[in-house]
């Protein structure tokens, strides 16, 4: 029962997120908003959302191993799987991740990473610290289009739509979250893996779904930069974003089984990144360099690394 929920959680997350991403881009346009505001507000909320009520839903459900360990293992799971896939399929240049998009994924995983070096639990004033992050990164993000020129309106959706769609996502994602945090916490206890593991892993790429897919058909049709603008905003959004409003919501405690091979590899793949951006591309062979440091990370968790 548990695994049929999780795996109804996970369907409802993709169904839900889909859904709430088409009427938020419609109704920006409707309203003949900027493109920064879409791209960088509407479209980067609204993918971001299966992580957040996933984490929100963990947190206040008393399961902080999953909360914390989808924000984390979303970040790693980013870069090293589906970054890495998108780069088996087309080499990825650097071209699309100016220095301020380097910085901010390098800010944001230290700011990450800090918080949960200092304090046991993850506060309201820790969450408010990351928030006001978040708000200084998407001024810098609306900032930089210059132009602010309108985006097309979208044909063929009115309001009741549009409303259909952003209320249908938001409570299918409500229900999905709630879903699969139940099943995934069932399933930890009942086989002895710790909720940590859960998050880190499961919980993680299933929430990353919605990035794996744009990135790996950006890939194919030789978009593969798009692919490295959705995973570097991605991971700045999960730290400050969802790991901020969920602590604000409610305090989060650093689970004790969180290891720091789960902190290194976090800031590890993050350097990784940069490292091969320095270099101007992610080649074939970094890709399969990323894959293989997942599956290996992946096999050291299932061996009771946490």
């Amino acid at each position: 029962m548990d695994i049929v929920m999780m795996l109804a959680g996970l369907g409802l997350l993709l169904g839900g997120g889909e859904g709430l991403v088409r009427g938020g881009v419609a109704l920006a346009t409707r309203m003949r908003l900027p493109m920064a505001v879409v791209g960088a507000v509407v479209l980067g909320f609204g993918t971001s959302m299966p992580e957040m009520l996933t984490s929100i839903s963990a947190a206040l459900a008393g399961a902080p191993g999953i909360a914390i360990g989808n924000v984390l293992g979303s970040n790693i799971a980013n870069i090293l799987l589906i970054l890495g896939l998108a780069a088996l399929i087309a080499p990825v240049t650097a071209e699309s991740a100016g220095t301020e998009d380097r910085a901010w994924l390098l800010v944001a995983t230290v700011m990450g990473i800090g918080v949960m070096l200092v304090t046991a639990t993850i506060g309201r004033v820790e969450g408010a610290i990351l928030l006001a992050a978040l708000g200084l990164y998407v001024w810098r993000q609306l900032s930089r289009d210059e132009a602010m020129e309108a985006v097309p309106g979208v044909e063929g959706m009115g309001a009741g739509m549009i409303a259909a769609y952003v209320l249908g996502g938001l409570a299918t994602l409500i229900a999905g979250a709630w879903l699969l945090v139940e099943g995934a916490t069932g399933i930890a206890r009942a086989i002895g893996i710790s909720e940590t593991v859960i998050g880190l892993t499961v919980v993680a790429v299933g929430t990353s779904l919605p990035e794996l897919a744009t990135s790996i058909v950006a890939a194919r049709r030789g978009e593969a930069g798009l692919a490295l603008g959705n995973i570097l905003g991605s991971n700045v959004f999960n730290i400050l974003a969802i790991l901020g409003l969920t602590a604000v919501i409610v305090p989060i405690p650093v689970p004790a089984d969180l290891s720091t091979v789960d902190l290194v590899l976090v800031a590890g793949s993050a350097l990784l990144l940069l490292a091969f951006l320095a270099l101007g591309r992610i080649g074939r062979g970094g890709g399969a360099l990323f894959v293989a440091v997942y599956a290996g990370y992946v096999a050291w968790l299932a061996v009771g690394g946490a």
